[in-house]
């Protein structure tokens, strides 16, 4: 058979990328991978600035130390909370302990939700909530007439509110175009959190969003679908029918630089493997694309 040079540099290309996301699954050095190919560039050449973390309903049937514990085992650094993990009644003294906790595992505890917001009592307490455990970040879905209320306690906090997207039967929030059409006039520290498996299967450009509202993302879930429509379910990165490539590339692109959350759905009794194997097949994404 006759290959043509491009054919053989892709194929090349995808080898590496395949090895490199097993051999981060398998916490083997990337080092020991790409020294067999002399055409995959230097680690130094372009690093994200965003971080890799996990949204903790993932591990939804499982109690926080557990949580904590797994989350440092799929090697990532940055975690938000669900309630399971820390009760949004939790007072001041409870969630500090929380967030010393996962401070001492290594962990930073960036934010929080998501966070339904149907009264102005949620509204206040889930930015108490917020304060006590130094998140930065309130990922939420505020009622629309609450967005006044909204943007006062971020004015009056400095923390951020990013408003989830939750795709297909959303009757709120569906996409981020959607999240941008009520909040683009309010102030710059409320945005979107892009749940890109929800974007795709309601028919959304994920790419498209990420580039349109790239100075209001504050949070990304990321995950992959097993179809790409409605009743597509979750399923471990790079198992599904989302062009994560092409996702992660339009975030080296913009420049983000918050965090990346892993947002497992699959398995919720035993989501460690598959969050382990989506972690691997990523960060072998980040390496060719940098």
């Amino acid at each position: 058979m006759n290959y043509s040079r491009r054919h053989f540099l892709k194929s090349t290309t995808l080898q590496t990328a395949a090895a490199l996301s097993v051999a981060a699954g398998l916490g083997i050095a990337a080092s020991s991978v790409s020294a067999q190919s002399t055409d995959t560039p230097s680690t130094d050449s372009v690093k994200p600035k965003f971080r890799l973390g996990v949204a903790s309903y993932t591990f939804r049937n499982f109690d926080r130390v557990q949580t904590i514990a797994m989350t440092r085992r799929a090697g990532l650094e940055a975690i938000c909370f669900k309630d399971m993990h820390l009760k949004m009644d939790a007072v001041a003294e409870e969630c500090a302990a929380a967030a010393e906790e996962c401070k001492a595992a290594g962990l930073a505890l960036y934010a929080c939700g998501v966070v339904y917001m149907r009264r102005p009592e949620d509204v206040h307490n889930a930015f108490r909530y917020a304060k006590a455990a130094g998140m930065g970040t309130i990922v939420g879905v505020p009622q629309f007439p609450l967005l006044p209320l909204v943007e006062e306690k971020v004015k009056e906090t400095g923390i951020y509110v990013a408003i989830h997207n939750h795709g297909p039967g959303d009757n709120l929030y569906p996409t981020p175009e959607a999240v941008m059409d009520k909040v683009g006039a309010l102030d710059n520290r409320i945005g979107c959190c892009i749940d890109v498996g929800h974007t795709a299967r309601i028919g959304a450009d994920v790419v498209k969003a990420i580039h349109d509202y790239k100075d209001r993302i504050y949070d990304i879930h990321f995950n992959d679908v097993t179809e790409v429509t409605p009743q597509g379910k979750g399923c471990i990165c790079g198992r599904g029918m989302l062009d994560l490539p092409a996702y992660l590339k339009a975030l080296f692109d913009i420049d983000y630089s918050r965090v990346v959350s892993f947002e497992y759905e699959a398995e919720a009794s035993d989501p460690l493997p598959g969050l382990m194997e989506s972690v691997g097949y990523v960060r072998g994404l980040i390496r060719v694309l940098a």
